[in-house]
């Protein structure tokens, strides 16, 4: 066991397939590594504590929105049959919450990474990915496993339910830009709306889902053939969709607009919807800045811009 050990993610978007995931579709993440998330650990003698934004205090009194940290942490230190170890946890993030961008997703995996260098053990992606679950599926019910594997990614993640996700390539210019509403989307309450949806409407949403599925492997062959027209169509298309499904929002519509009007190739919401952020396609940088600006001043809280390829 370590004195001092540290575990770190980063944000996620997604660019496409949002809600298609969940009925078996694909979706593509993108990792927004400058957006980080860090858990650092100091061993102490008999007390377990932990700070956040959201808690500062003893570890087993955490507040109930924080009952999947709090359970991942007792299954950790289970695991290592250490039970009462004592330690003081500090989490420390840039990343909004609730917002789509897996904010609790990147907690769960930098405390997994951060527990397991505390106890001096290897951690395999695998361990990792299904461990780190143990924390969303006690916030979000029977979560698609997506943001915890783009949390811990390195590239853009394909990702289908039920099966081995894996890296894909990006040969394609341009600039993302994402944008938050400054309202949060709330991952429950969409998934439900869509499934209410399929069981009034049937083959109608049936449909839109199956598109958005069809829409994300053009987006898989855009991004390696470094089509950023096709990118644009798929985009805009999946925003269509997501309207349809019922999980837009009049703030994301707002933004989407702004945008659309001032140079993005393509505009639509990201993550569960019903607020959150919306992302943005720009040909260049400078358009990409200016975009930006135009969606603060139209009422964004916040936005980043982000290359889509990165060659680090």
């Amino acid at each position: 066991m370590k004195n001092l050990a540290t575990g770190t993610s980063h944000a996620k978007i997604i660019l496409i397939g949002e809600h298609g995931v969940v009925y078996g579709q694909p979706a593509i993440a993108l990792p927004i590594s400058t957006i980080q998330m860090q858990a650092v650990i100091h061993a102490r003698d008999t007390v377990q504590t932990v700070k956040s934004r959201y808690f500062n205090g003893d570890f087993h009194a955490m507040s109930a929105n924080l009952g999947g940290i709090q359970s991942l942490i007792q299954t950790l230190l289970n695991r290592f049959e250490a039970p009462d170890q004592g330690f003081d946890i500090h989490i420390t993030s840039d990343i909004p919450s609730e917002r789509g961008m897996g904010s609790s997703a990147a907690a769960a995996v930098a405390v997994t990474r951060a527990f397991y260098d505390f106890f001096d053990q290897p951690l395999s992606q695998q361990v990792l990915l299904k461990t780190a679950n143990i924390a969303e599926s006690y916030t979000h019910g029977q979560p698609s496993g997506l943001d915890v594997a783009t949390a811990s990614a390195k590239s853009p993640v394909w990702f289908i339910k039920g099966r081995e996700n894996y890296p894909i390539p990006v040969k394609i210019p341009g600039y993302l830009v994402i944008a938050d509403t400054g309202i949060k989307s709330q991952t429950k309450i969409a998934v439900s709306t869509v499934r209410n949806l399929l069981m009034v409407e049937g083959a109608h949403i049936q449909h839109r889902i199956d598109h958005l599925g069809v829409l994300t492997r053009q987006t898989r062959d855009a991004l390696a053939n470094g089509d950023l027209s096709a990118l644009a169509t798929a985009l805009n298309g999946a925003q269509d969709d997501l309207r349809s499904l019922g999980v837009s929002h009049p703030a994301l519509e707002q933004l989407l607009a702004v945008a659309r009007q001032n140079g993005a190739l393509a505009a639509k919401l990201t993550g569960s919807g019903q607020g959150g952020c919306m992302i943005a396609v720009a040909p260049e940088k400078a358009i990409a800045n200016t975009l930006s600006q135009k969606l603060s001043a139209a009422g964004a809280t916040a936005t980043w811009v982000e290359p889509l390829l990165n060659d680090d």
